[in-house]
């Protein structure tokens, strides 16, 4: 996609060159290449800066330093000088994210509890105070994972669900498609018109009171994975960084000024890269890595997500039961030198796994993964990665690999 736009917007620089300087000076000049390529360059990267989708932070982001990159169809910022610094003050301080790219959705009326309980794999029913939420996966009828998700009951008319963004269309798509025929007289409304923050590490909650005192009194007794509504707020003790932490739900016209507060209070934005190094730490799936409509959530490490037990039916519950688990998730630690990749072939001694996602610590300055394995590898396994042309130890260890800054393998 970008190749043929760089392509059109080079041949749009060269015919229209003469027109353009003729419409200047009055007269005609000749452009050399390295003029052409420049005035090619400004039209793709107009065009390209177009088509991507902006948070209601875009514009903050360019004015803290952002270096800007395309996530999934969005123009989000990769870091904001260091990805290294950045994740360390996260692990040793707070640090801001703007995660409005993800979407929520609003789900109420009548028999909307019933309604998720077939849709979902986790079982709602664990949800009975206002403000609690519960992590699941969304199924395919065969159990491949269409998305993972955190569902909020906030009472029997009213259930709030966060969703990925890369998925979010397909996701409303899904469940609009599910209640037509189970439930249509449900309401599910994405709501556009909010953006979310996640404030994540051991100072969080003092920087967010300090930020934003008002909510300190009903928000400080939350325990994780729990949610209060403050004014125009909801507030709610979850993250993706193994730190304590809060992700805020907020009308995306206050989002910027509500930005700029948490930066006064001394919280520095963090980017995308940092997020990323720091979920794979506290072992948290990324979708469309770690998993996907092919992989079913018993073979991607989210066994803890799926309510079997109950004798409730929902999506994907029959092909689970009848579909016998060979493969499943488990952490790598390098032993050698050298990066762990996604997509790098991991070799046992009973048959061969792929890692899914792969980094380097800086917290435990060592190489770390995730691998989807044979289901017979255990935990303290050696195995050997293929990195290059080279084939490398790494040590089959289980995840999460740190929590609440510290180191756990």
């Amino acid at each position: 996609m970008a190749q043929a736009n760089l392509e059109r917007a080079v041949y749009t620089a060269t015919e229209g060159a003469h027109e353009f300087i003729r419409n200047l000076s009055g007269k005609e000049d000749r452009w050399g290449e390295a003029d052409i390529f420049c005035l090619a360059f400004f039209i793709f990267l107009k065009e390209y800066c177009m088509t991507l989708k902006q948070t209601p932070l875009n514009a903050a982001h360019r004015a803290m330093g952002a270096k800007m990159v395309d996530f999934g169809g969005w123009d989000m910022p990769l870091h904001y000088g260091s990805q290294l610094d950045e994740h360390h003050l996260v692990r040793r301080d707070a640090g801001m994210f703007d995660v409005s790219h993800m979407r929520v959705v609003d789900m109420s009326g009548e028999g909307v509890r019933d309604f998720l309980r077939y849709l979902l794999a986790n079982n709602v029913d664990k949800l009975q105070s206002s403000g609690k939420a519960l992590y699941s996966c969304l199924l395919r009828p065969d159990g491949g994972v269409i998305d993972d998700l955190i569902v909020y009951f906030m009472n029997e008319m009213w259930f709030r669900i966060v969703v990925n963004a890369g998925t979010a269309d397909n996701d409303i798509a899904w469940m609009i498609e599910q209640a037509t025929v189970r439930a249509p007289q449900l309401q599910i409304t994405s709501r556009n018109d909010l953006a979310m923050i996640a404030v994540q590490g051991p100072h969080a909650a003092a920087k967010l009171w300090q930020a934003l005192p008002e909510a300190q009194k009903l928000a400080e007794g939350l325990k994780p994975f729990n949610a209060v509504e403050c004014n125009s707020m909801f507030i709610a003790r979850t993250g993706y960084t193994g730190e304590d932490g809060f992700e805020i739900i907020l009308p995306a016209t206050a989002a910027p000024s509500f930005w700029q507060t948490l930066n006064d209070a001394g919280v520095k934005p963090i980017g995308l890269g940092a997020r990323d190094t720091l979920r794979l730490e506290a072992g948290m799936n990324l979708y469309g890595h770690d998993m996907d409509e092919t992989i079913n959530p018993l073979e991607a490490g989210l066994a803890w997500t799926v309510d079997l037990v109950s004798e409730r039916d929902f999506i994907g519950k029959a092909a689970l039961v009848t579909k016998p688990k060979t493969r499943k998730l488990v952490g790598l630690v390098l032993q050698d030198r050298g990066v762990l990749r996604d997509h790098q072939v991991v070799h046992s001694s009973h048959g061969d796994g792929e890692i899914t996602s792969g980094s380097f610590s800086p917290t435990l300055n060592q190489s770390i993964a995730l691998a989807r394995v044979p289901s017979a590898v255990q935990i303290g396994d050696m195995v050997q990665v293929a990195i290059r042309d080279k084939m490398l130890a790494a040590k089959v260890v289980k995840y999460p690999f740190v929590r609440n800054g510290k180191g756990l393998i």
